[in-house]
């Protein structure tokens, strides 16, 4: 989307320090720049606001305010700030390069997250969320394109307190483009009201259902009309969510008393829905650092759209995120004197001093100076192979954090892009996870009872079924680890269950009597049960078989049935005579037994039959009739 107020600051020098490269976003409230650090010589994000702000008394006084307590932000979720300012009527910030573009680029090109991915990702925004409302921030503008991903795929959280400074913004684009983005907004930020952070956790649940399904839930035609259908009406969430639809329902309710209260009660909810979820998978984020290789401090041109932070895109209407909340009445811009001479004069005092200080650095470690590689988010071997291979040697410092992994480099100095001696040490701090809790001690309990036990306390429980000679089936045998004892909140447990005693082949007993097959079955600790058979091949008394059959497993103590032989079936000839032909084929077959007919005639009848009537014959023997 053109901006008629935004310039091509392409090689300008911001403060004297941050040498703009090239764009790699825009939106409607300025642009994002790949840049130069030349101080400190690493590269930066420098969001440069649209110029009319300047002159406006009451956003650059919030600014300042908002900008200084974003800059106050350290938390893994959350998009650092490492500067911020004003060069001759140009307001900017200097943020993190994330490599991994925003959430808002992964959609335009084209994936869907599935629940898992959605579950994880608003997992790590509700840990940045709670953060930042515990210092008194609301974000008030959560949204695809303020979610970014660094190289490893960790979620970030950018603008915090840009969208309340731009809100008393009394300046608008002659295009008409205005502040906010009303189809990620709670209802409540159309009145004018109060915002606690239950606001943002109402704009993370619609960022949620977009992410899995490409739609925004609950737009209209208007933002007016988008806001009035909201405030009567909850976010509904598609069934193909999963356990993730009763999350999103609960934080995406009307009425904010209804919502969670917090951003910890939803991201325990997220915690709990992934539980019950396959494994996420790797998220397909766009990514810039082949674009990066590409770019140097003396060649300038566009990168294109991945790194969006604030990204509008396409017309602007309410399908675009620069669709408005509230219109800002427009000013003339005023031009005012430039602090170009006296900030430079700051810069290169600054710039004379770092140089003594690496020189000296340079000196104490007898080598060149290299740049502190990017640590953070890294697990502690990764980063210490990263490290070496950086010619520095890494130093470990343990904390206890409740929303980082074990393992897990949280923070680092010096930071990424400072120099350094070669060989120098680089400290990092890793996440000890969050201090174990009780393990709940289930041994004994029916599976039904353990499993929600140890759920409830916070673990993942993997079920594991043993065969156990004295334990009944489904009770618990035991956990590893054992119960009784502490194991990290969220970590997996083995939930061991009884399956009972191990199965027992059937023995082959078939020819022997049935008193020798009934001992060979006991000794296998299973029940002989005796059944008879007529066999007209096996002798009477002799064991045909077993059911189930030989070789076959069946449960110990289990009933085994042994067939034995009564030896032929016997059935007595029926009386046929003075029966016509067909009425005693008939009888024959009824009774098991087949006619043989001499000189049939169709009605003839018997006259005289052999063998005789009440003679004892085997199955399937034959009678003659005689006619």
């Amino acid at each position: 989307m053109a901006h008629s107020t935004l310039v091509d600051l392409v090689g300008r020098v911001l403060a004297g320090r941050y040498r703009l490269l090239a764009p790699i976003g825009s939106g409607s409230s300025g642009r994002v720049y790949l840049a130069d650090d030349v101080r400190l010589r690493r590269r930066v994000a420098v969001k440069v606001l649209h110029g009319g702000l300047a002159d406006d008394a009451g956003f650059l006084r919030r600014f300042r305010a908002e900008a200084q307590m974003a800059a106050a932000l350290h938390h893994p979720h959350v998009m650092a700030v490492y500067d911020w300012g004003e060069d001759d009527g140009v307001p900017f910030m200097v943020l993190e390069l994330l490599k991994g573009g925003s959430l808002r680029g992964l959609l335009d090109a084209g994936p869907r997250l599935t629940p898992a991915q959605a579950a994880h990702v608003g997992r790590q925004v509700a840990a940045a969320l709670g953060y930042a409302h515990a210092r008194g921030l609301v974000h008030r503008d959560i949204k695809p394109a303020n979610l970014l991903f660094d190289e490893h795929g960790i979620v970030r959280v950018a603008d915090f307190g840009l969208a309340r400074a731009l809100a008393e913004a009394s300046w608008t684009e002659p295009a008409g483009t205005v502040v906010g983005t009303a189809r990620y907004a709670a209802p409540e930020q159309a009145g004018g009201k109060p915002l606690d952070g239950r606001a943002d956790l109402y704009s993370l649940a619609i960022v949620l259902v977009e992410s899995c399904t490409g739609t925004v839930p609950g737009v209209a035609d208007t933002a007016i009309g988008t806001m009035a259908a909201r405030s009567k009406r909850g976010i509904e969430a598609p069934a193909a969510l999963g356990p993730l639809a009763p999350v999103i329902e609960r934080a995406g309710r009307p009425e904010p008393q209804d919502r969670y209260p917090d951003a910890a009660a939803m991201g325990a909810d997220l915690t709990a829905a992934a539980r019950t979820l396959p494994s996420p998978g790797a998220l397909p984020i766009a990514g810039i650092g082949e674009i990066l290789d590409d770019v140097d401090s003396t060649r300038h041109g566009p990168l294109g759209r991945v790194f969006d932070q604030d990204a509008a895109t396409g017309a602007v209407d309410l399908a675009d995120d620069a669709a408005p909340l509230a219109i800002a009445v427009p000013r003339r811009p005023q031009f005012r004197r430039s602090t170009v001479p006296w900030v430079v004069g700051i810069v290169v005092t600054a710039v004379l001093a770092a140089s003594v200080a690496m020189l000296a650095a340079g000196a104490a470690t007898g080598g060149a100076q290299v740049a502190a590689p990017s640590l953070v988010g890294l697990d502690s071997a990764t980063a210490k192979v990263t490290a070496t291979d950086a010619e520095l040697l890494m130093t470990v410092v343990a904390r206890r954090t409740s929303d980082d992994p074990a393992g897990l480099v949280i923070e680092q100095r010096p930071g990424p892009g400072e120099f350094i001696g070669s060989g120098a040490e680089i400290e990092v701090v890793v996440s000890r996870g969050p201090p174990p809790v009780l393990l709940p001690d289930v041994t004994g309990k029916p599976l039904a009872e353990a499993q929600p036990l140890l759920e409830q306390a916070g673990f993942v429980v993997a079920v594991e079924r043993r065969f156990d000679e004295t334990v009944a089936k489904d009770l618990t045998l035991g956990t590893e680890p054992a119960g009784g004892g502490q194991a990290p909140p969220e970590s997996t447990v083995k939930l061991i269950v009884s399956d009972g005693p191990a199965p027992v082949e059937v023995p082959n007993v078939a020819g022997k009597s049935y008193d020798a097959a009934a001992a060979a079955i006991s000794a296998k600790r299973l029940q002989p049960v005796k059944r008879e058979e007529f066999s007209d091949t096996i002798a009477v008394g002799t064991v045909i078989g077993t059911i189930p059959a030989a070789g076959q497993q069946a449960p110990r103590d289990s009933e085994v049935g042994v067939l034995v032989s009564k030896g032929p079936e016997l059935i007595a000839v029926p009386n046929l005579v003075g029966q016509t032909v067909e009425a005693a084929s008939a009888a024959l077959k009824a009774a098991g037994l087949s006619a043989n007919v001499q000189n049939f005639s169709s009605g003839a009848k018997v006259r005289a039959q052999d063998p005789s009537a009440g003679t004892m014959v085997q199955r399937g023997a034959k009678v003659t009739l005689f006619l």
